[in-house]
């Protein structure tokens, strides 16, 4: 009798999740009216995994990818979160290395789905799908640009600047609060400016709808619009079977409209989040969102809280737990691993600034020496000025860091240049990309382009109209070469990615002639160009650019201090969702954490001990939090330059300092202070040793 083969069992693919995890992954699969779900994701606690987890389960169980709306706060997350729920259906189906599982084609960033969403609907809203999206910058100057025709800069008293109107209108539309409220919570010196702000904003709106561009706020007011009529939000709603949210708490109140408008009962909704990482008010984000989440829909959430911590040590988790526990609302869980370490957590007393920085210094390469590499480590602070002594330090020391900022990709002129020449062939009715692309041109100042944008506002045919202008005398041979790249871009057929090679060639002699560092920003324009052949079309690579651009560019402010191994030096909003062995956290002090700019409400207060939650929380081993007694105040004319004293955090009151290894530090001329050389010295045996290296 022939042997029977024995029947393998497939590996279960669920199996590295803890019980939590798997309950979240596993919710209300195969039933017919899935409830709402939030997931309170404690620092640390796979957060990332159990989403992706959860998206395969969903195709596993039948669900159609091109029906699950997943919504992340970047695009790399989105990808990242696509790539690993393909990972998971790989080994669940069994699918070879070469066969692909399907792709989300709706996952991304609230803007980008808004703005697809509204390209899409654009008949049915009233919008010319012809739009433009306009990035900050652009906004601010449109916004300027209003400021002044309206006559707001020739007042008797100084006007608040383009850059705070557009952040006090953002708030308003992402806040849904009136003006008035905003300006007296945010913005309390323009309250005196409320009639003529809410002027500014309407003359704003209407110069957007002339010109046929959206900003940012816009890509949201419209789509929540959208979710609130009847019709159209149920119709868009029915479009999805699953809507995911990853990072709730960072949310706005028009983001939440926006989901509970497109599924007012929650079927099929799920939101993962930490209201203890809730730390961007600035943005608009509101913490109400995740803490009111399980009352929004007409059926009740089911919550699951996440609280297995695989990041940091108990000490660590001990202590920060001990800090966010005082908070005066929250969705109660604690947070536990299995990481044991008898290393508590440092609270570190310091004489002064200087003697920080010092320290700090100290201490990072203590760690070096003892294996652990300069990437592992970061020096976290509340607003990018604090690591101002720390930078000198750590050059003085020729210590390598990076700094999480800098200029971004969209922010160098020359990028701004070539998407402004794209965007004003998409539209040619978007005011603020034409002007700067008018001036590249050598013998053209502002009265001619503003001279050429209003030609271009009375014709019918924007080329036709280009071709008629007449430029100045020393334009000549300039501006035919621009006619002629203008009827290239907007001739009819024209193939994607041939758009930008056709800029480029116009573009690259004009930034010979602006810029002295041509050749870097070159290499700028040619990245650029690589990046635009991965998308579709040119409306596409314009709306993704804009919402979701590239970090870095070799226009950089200043050379890097960089080498193969450097220390991260970051604001601790910076520092939201990553991790290093060792953290110091700067300035622990009141006045700092929390910033005496963020003490004016309990809200504020509350936000402001979530931060220090956070950066406690992105310790793996060593946390070290630093408490300067003093600080050099410069510059006070009436007093003179003095010292002020500072007090530890109220967030670490008097019963958390068990948590805390407490250390005094003597300033560094105690500590080391040289002995007098005696008199009987015969020979400086260690100049010598010194003097056989030079």
């Amino acid at each position: 009798m022939p042997a029977v083969a024995e029947k393998t069992v497939p590996e279960d693919p669920y199996a590295s999740l803890n019980p939590e995890q798997r309950a979240a992954v596993e919710h209300d699969i195969g039933m017919g009216n899935p409830r709402p779900l939030l997931v309170i994701a404690g620092a640390g606690s796979g957060k990332t995994s159990t989403l992706a987890h959860r998206v395969a389960r969903l195709v596993q169980g039948g669900a159609d990818p091109q029906r699950i709306l997943l919504l992340t706060f970047s695009r790399r997350a989105a990808v990242e979160m696509t790539n690993r729920a393909g990972n998971v259906l790989h080994r669940v189906m069994g699918l070879r290395s070469a066969q692909a599982p399907g792709t989300l084609p709706w996952a991304g960033t609230f803007h980008s789905i808004g703005a697809r969403l509204l390209r899409e609907y654009a008949g049915r809203i009233g919008l010319d799908d012809s739009f433009t999206i306009h990035d900050r910058g652009d906004s601010e100057d449109l916004i300027g640009l209003v400021r002044h025709e309206i006559g707001l800069t020739q007042t008797h008293k100084r006007f608040p600047l383009k850059g705070t109107c557009l952040s006090i209108y953002s708030r308003v539309v992402n806040s849904r609060e009136p003006l008035a409220d905003v300006l007296q919570s945010a913005f309390p010196w323009c309250g005196e400016w409320e009639h003529e702000l809410k002027t500014l904003f309407g003359a704003y709106v209407d110069a957007k709808q002339e010109q046929n561009v959206l900003d940012y706020d816009d890509l949201l007011l419209f789509w929540s619009e959208m979710a609130a009529d009847p019709e159209l939000g149920r119709e868009i709603g029915a479009l999805f079977d699953y809507v995911l949210v990853d990072e709730y708490q960072d949310t706005n109140r028009l983001q939440a409209a926006i989901i509970t408008g497109m599924k007012p009962d929650g079927k099929g909704v799920m939101v993962v989040g930490d209201d203890a990482q809730s730390i961007y008010s600035f943005r608009g984000a509101t913490v109400r969102n995740i803490l009111d989440f399980p009352q929004q829909f007409s059926q009740p959430a089911r919550t699951i809280t996440l609280e297995r911590n695989y990041r940091s040590t108990r000490p660590i988790l001990d202590a920060s737990n001990a800090v966010i526990a005082a908070a005066l609302e929250r969705h109660a869980k604690t947070l536990w691993t299995d990481k044991v370490s008898t290393a508590q957590p440092q609270l570190v007393l310091i004489p002064d600034e200087a003697e920080q920085a010092r320290w700090v210094c100290n201490r990072i390469l203590e760690h070096r020496e003892a294996g652990m590499a300069l990437t592992s480590q970061a020096v976290l602070f509340r607003a990018a000025s604090h690591s101002a002594a720390l930078e000198l330090e750590l050059m003085r020391r020729n210590v390598p860091f990076v700094k999480f900022g800098g200029l971004k990709f969209l922010e160098a002129s020359h990028i701004k240049d070539v998407l402004a020449v794209l965007r004003f062939a998409q539209n040619p009715s978007g005011r603020m990309a034409g002007f700067r692309v008018a001036q590249l041109i050598a013998g053209i100042g502002p009265a001619t382009a503003t001279r050429l944008l209003d030609a271009l506002d009375e014709a019918a045919e924007p080329v036709l109209a280009l071709e008629a202008f007449a430029p100045p005398a020393k334009a000549g041979g300039e501006w035919q070469a621009f006619v002629a790249l203008y009827r290239a871009l907007r001739t009819p057929g024209l193939r994607w990615p041939a758009d930008i090679g056709l800029v480029k060639d116009w573009y690259l002699p004009q930034l010979e002639r602006m810029h002295d560092d041509a050749q870097v920003r070159a290499a700028d324009v040619e990245q650029l160009a690589q990046l635009a052949g991965g998308y579709d079309s040119r409306e596409t690579f314009l709306a993704e650019i804009t919402l979701d651009p590239p970090e870095a560019t070799s226009d950089r402010a200043g050379p890097p201090n960089l080498d193969e191994d450097y220390v991260i030096l970051s604001t601790i909003h910076s520092s939201k969702g990553q991790e290093w062995k060792s953290v110091h956290v700067l300035n622990v002090v009141d006045g700092c954490i929390p910033s005496d700019m963020s003490t004016g409400s309990a809200e504020e207060i509350e936000e402001e001990r979530r931060l220090l939650y956070v950066a406690m929380t992105r310790a793996r081993e060593h946390l070290h939090l630093v408490v300067p007694n003093r600080f050099f105040i410069k510059q006070q004319a009436q007093m003179g330059d003095r010292h002020v004293y500072a007090a530890r955090t109220r967030f670490i009151s008097p019963a958390m300092l068990k948590h805390f290894e407490e250390c005094v530090w003597l300033t560094a001329h105690q500590a080391h202070g040289k002995k007098p050389m005696p008199d009987s010295v015969r020979m400086l045996v260690r100049e010598r040793a010194r003097n056989a290296w030079k």
